[in-house]
């Protein structure tokens, strides 16, 4: 499988959003994810709609999306939109729920209610007439894109989601970690999973998400993504620490950020409360070691070698720091050009 390479953007301002669109793809990104989360940020699929009408190669859609806040055939609507308007580069990344749905005081369904939200979607996106909480529904426009529908993606952080991915999904969005023992355990759930469908690890497309800051100050690097570490360290390691190798160690400074984030402030930019509850020192260097991708270009390409060299070729970058632009063009005119080989 070829090495590719992605950008997810917080859709804070439109103008921003297409300014990054066309930077990402003139700098040979393959993938541009929009995060979802309506009480926070501009609506996705407009937001991937306008980059669709700007952009000519690279695959967009929602990283992530989740169930609850969209009707399947709402859901599958707008995709198949996006995957008309940018002619087949729209991709579906979804899953269990984060900010978007914590901000309307929900929680999410679980792997039964994603099974069954995903598998929905999948049939209206192929025409086919469905059934959903007892009733039937239907896209029936979709069916002109039957032959080439938009393929669904799921983003798994734990063993038994990404071997629900493995089982049903066109690829996975692995958000457990970076670390080589992290990556080893997720490929084997996600093969676990696909086993169960009578299907191999090749058959499915595989990105690891990734924190990433580039710069010569190590400090002040981990410092502007602090608020993306302690939100992964709140939806990452949220529900059970099992099967997730974590050091025992840090269970108590992972509860703390579990009981006390913010969702209102959910990737903050500058002096974030929710960056401030990473306390322990240990827990940070943690975060950074498994999460993220941070340092100066040399730094940057060693731990992204290192991930390739784990068995995952594709990684999506987040990243989303005041200086968006400037990290952008040193990721992709420093770091990503030594890293395709």
């Amino acid at each position: 499988m070829s090495v590719k390479f992605g950008l997810l953007e917080i859709p804070r301002k439109i103008s921003d959003v297409l300014k990054h669109a066309e930077l990402a793809e003139e700098l040979g990104f393959d993938w541009l994810g929009v995060a979802d989360s309506q009480s926070l940020y501009r609506e996705v699929f407009s937001t991937l709609g306008m980059i669709g009408h700007v952009t000519d190669k690279l695959l967009i859609g929602p990283t992530v999306t989740n169930g609850l806040t969209r009707h399947p055939a709402v859901m599958a609507s707008a995709i198949a939109t996006v995957h008309e308007i940018s002619q087949g580069r729209a991709i579906l990344g979804i899953g269990t729920g984060d900010s978007a749905i914590f901000n309307i005081n929900q929680r999410p369904h679980g792997l039964k209610g994603l099974r069954e939200y995903v598998l929905t979607v999948r049939e209206l996106l192929s025409g086919v007439e469905t059934k959903f909480n007892g009733h039937t529904i239907h896209t029936s426009w979709t069916t002109g894109q039957k032959n080439n529908p938009v393929p669904i993606y799921i983003a798994a952080e734990g063993p038994k989601t990404l071997e629900l991915a493995g089982e049903i999904a066109d690829g996975v969005i692995c958000g457990m970690g970076l670390t080589p023992i992290v990556v080893e355990a997720t490929l084997k759930h996600v093969e676990i999973g696909a086993e169960r469908a009578g299907r191999r690890l090749g058959d499915l497309d595989l990105w690891a998400f990734a924190k990433v800051n580039v710069g010569e100050d190590q400090t002040n690097l981990i410092q502007e993504i602090r608020m993306e570490l302690c939100s992964t360290c709140h939806h990452a390691f949220q529900f059970t620490l099992e099967g997730k190798h974590v050091p025992p160690e840090l269970s108590e400074a992972i509860a703390y950020v579990q009981e006390n984030y913010d969702p209102t402030q959910h990737l903050a930019l500058g002096e974030s409360p929710n960056a401030q509850l990473i306390e322990d020192p240990a827990l940070l260097a943690y975060l950074v070691d498994r999460f993220a991708v941070v340092g100066n270009p040399d730094d940057c390409i060693r731990k992204i070698k290192q991930i390739r060299n784990s068995g995952i070729e594709r990684i999506i970058f987040t990243g989303n720091i005041t200086s968006r632009s400037s990290l952008i063009r040193k990721l992709g005119t420093s770091v990503l050009p030594y890293c395709r080989d």
